[in-house]
C-alpha cells in the first residue's frame, strides 16, 4: 500500500487502484509509520509528498515485494512448472535490436513467463530502476563497471546515417569533416543516441548542425523520410529506412556502441536467471 501511494500520488487514488477503502488505506499507512517510528509522507491539504524517511523506504519496499514474489515463484515452479513475471528495462534504441530477439528467444523457451518491459530514455535512469528493484535486468549501453551491479557484455550495435529519399549518395563513406555540413534531426538531451552523436562530432572537433530536435524518438524516421534532415540511427532502423526509400550511408570511422545486460549483485528470480543465460550466450552476429 505504501508503494501504491508513492505511485499514484494520493491516498485516494492509491486506495482506488488497490481496491480498498480510503480510510483503510490511511489507517494502514499510519500503522506503518508507527511501526517504523517515522513519518513517511508530508500531508498538505489533499496533497502528499515523500519525506526523507519515505524516500529511504522505496528501494527496500520494492525488494520486499520482489522477495515475496521469488518465494511464490519457487513454490509455483515446483507445483505447476515454470511461471512468473520478468521485469526488464531497455533503452528505446535497443528495443528492436537486440531486445526483441532476446525476449522472443526467452518467451519461446519459457512460455509460462510474462515479460514487462520498461523503456527509460537515459542510461542513468536504467541503472536507477535496476538498483531500486523496480526491474531485475536491463539491456543498455555498455558503460563499464557499475558499483553494486554485474555487467555482462553481449555484443555491439552499429550506427548508420540515414538521408531523405533521393539524396545523392556519396561515393565514399561519410568522414567527420563531411558530417559537419549535414543538417541533422536528433533527439533532445539526454539520450544515449544523442550522446553518441555529440561524441562523434566532438571527436572530429565539429558541432552537429541540428535543424530539428525532438523528444519523440519515433518521429525521427518519419522526419527524415519527409526531407527534414539526416539522422544517426541504429542499423536495424537504417535497414527499415532503406525499405521505405531512405538513403543509408556508412560512417568512417565506423560508429558503434557496446551493449550489456546489467543486474544487481543479489539473488534473482528464476526467470531473470534464464533470461541472462539466453542473453549472455547469444552469438553477437545474431544481435
Amino acid at each position: 500500500m505504501f508503494l501504491a501511494v508513492v505511485e499514484h500520488g494520493t491516498i485516494t487514488r492509491a486506495a482506488r487502484a488497490s481496491f480498498v477503502s480510503q480510510p483503510g488505506m490511511s489507517q494502514t499507512i499510519r500503522e506503518l509509520e508507527t511501526d517504523l517510528g517515522a513519518q513517511l509522507f508530508d500531508r498538505v491539504g489533499r496533497n502528499i509528498k515523500l519525506t526523507e524517511a519515505g524516500r529511504a523506504l522505496v528501494g527496500p519496499a520494492h525488494q520486499l515485494i520482489r522477495d515475496d514474489q521469488h518465494a511464490r515463484d519457487a513454490v509455483s515452479a515446483v507445483a505447476t512448472g515454470e511461471t512468473g513475471r520478468l521485469d526488464l528495462a531497455c533503452l528505446p534504441t535497443l528495443n528492436v535490436d537486440p531486445a526483441a530477439y532476446l525476449i522472443g528467444a526467452f518467451r519461446a523457451a519459457h512460455p509460462g513467463v510474462t515479460v514487462r518491459l520498461a523503456d527509460p530514455d537515459d542510461p542513468g535512469d536504467v541503472i536507477d530502476i535496476v538498483r531500486s528493484g523496480e526491474v531485475e535486468v536491463a539491456i543498455t549501453v555498455d558503460s563499464g563497471a557499475i558499483n553494486g551491479m554485474i555487467v555482462v557484455q553481449i555484443g555491439t550495435q552499429a550506427m548508420q546515417m540515414i538521408f531523405p529519399p533521393g539524396t545523392p549518395k556519396p561515393r565514399v563513406p561519410l568522414t567527420p569533416k563531411m558530417l559537419a555540413t549535414i543538417p541533422i534531426v536528433a533527439n533532445t538531451k539526454p539520450s544515449s543516441t544523442r550522446r553518441l552523436l555529440d561524441d562523434v562530432y566532438a571527436a572530429a572537433g565539429k558541432a552537429p548542425n541540428i535543424v530539428v530536435e525532438t523528444s519523440q524518438r519515433e518521429a525521427i524516421l518519419p522526419l527524415v523520410l519527409a526531407g527534414a534532415g539526416a539522422a544517426l540511427v541504429p542499423e536495424a532502423t537504417a535497414n527499415l529506412a532503406v525499405r521505405l526509400g531512405a538513403v543509408v550511408v556508412p560512417c568512417r570511422p565506423s560508429v558503434a556502441r557496446g551493449i550489456a545486460l546489467i543486474y544487481r549483485d543479489a539473488p534473482l528470480s528464476g526467470a531473470a536467471q534464464h533470461f541472462i543465460a539466453i542473453g549472455s550466450t547469444t552469438p553477437p552476429t545474431e544481435l
